[in-house]
């Protein structure tokens, strides 16, 4: 008895640690997103899928997902390859490289707010960059923002899988007469893929919620252009008060964000099995 007690004597506090911060907020966002907060704050009615058919009919908020999968669009793929060639860089036993790897992984501990203000500066109306101001390029202008800031983040996962690369595999493609970006191209990213897949699920994650730095630097302008769907969220709840269509909109973005952890978990369990039926 006590041994099938033990386990879940072991799992009780993280259990109702989920239940606490995870499990319950999940279901009041859920009640809150069936009622009607548009008439009527303090007691609002309840209003079944109105919400959800609201925004699925909304103009407005298609708009905003097509945003947030432009913005996913632009960052992602520059998040998985971007840091590979910084990773190979600085997998290099150079003089001084420690300090390089500290510089390039310095944007990572920087505040967001602090970051957004500096870029904000730098893309000020009156300067040579002012792609804030316009439509065409503020999204663009908030997503190269983002990939500085993760780029050193990124480049550490490559980095630690670097380092455990076997060099007899870049000794023997040096016997078969491959040069320098041959061995990284039949040695090196294969060896990286599994990494490549994290960054993948891990930076598209991150994109979708991404709200601070559109908060700082565009405020969801100019014209709309750079209105993600979190900053959507924030506004619905906090500028308009309709907590019902804010908490619909963050559902929304939790089942999104959730079969994307779930293809993730799916992935590694996989991955290891197959090393286990190799093993």
């Amino acid at each position: 008895m006590e041994r099938k007690l033990a386990p879940w004597l072991y799992l009780a506090l993280p259990l109702l640690l989920l239940v606490a911060f995870f499990l319950l907020p999940m279901g009041m966002a859920f009640v809150l997103s069936l009622k009607d907060y548009s008439h009527a704050l303090y007691a609002p009615p309840f209003a079944g899928l109105l919400n959800y058919r609201v925004l699925f009919s909304s103009a407005h908020f298609w708009q905003v997902l097509l945003n947030t999968a432009l913005f996913t669009v632009l960052v992602v793929p520059a998040m998985i390859i971007l840091p590979i060639p910084v990773a190979v860089l600085v997998n290099q036993p150079f003089k001084g490289m420690p300090i390089f790897r500290i510089l390039i992984y310095l944007p990572v501990v920087v505040s967001l707010v602090v970051a957004g203000i500096a870029w904000k500066w730098l893309y000020q109306s009156n300067g040579g960059m002012n792609w804030l101001v316009s439509p065409n390029t503020a999204l663009l202008a908030v997503a190269i923002m983002v990939v500085w800031k993760g780029l050193g983040y990124y480049m550490m996962i490559y980095l630690a899988n670097l380092q455990s690369a076997s060099n007899e595999l870049y000794e023997a493609a040096e016997i078969d007469g491959a040069g320098l970006l041959q061995k990284h191209w039949y040695v090196t990213m294969p060896h990286l893929r599994p990494a490549m897949a994290l960054v993948a699920i891990i930076s598209t994650i991150g994109a979708l919620k991404v709200f601070t730095e559109i908060y700082v630097m565009t405020r969801g302008g100019p014209v709309g252009s750079t209105e993600t769907l979190v900053y959507y969220i924030y506004d619905q709840a906090f500028g308009n008060l309709n907590l019902g269509l804010a908490c619909a909109a963050g559902f929304i973005l939790m089942l999104v964000i959730f079969g994307l952890s779930l293809l993730n978990i799916k992935y590694f369990y996989l991955k290891a099995e197959k090393e286990a039926l190799n093993a």
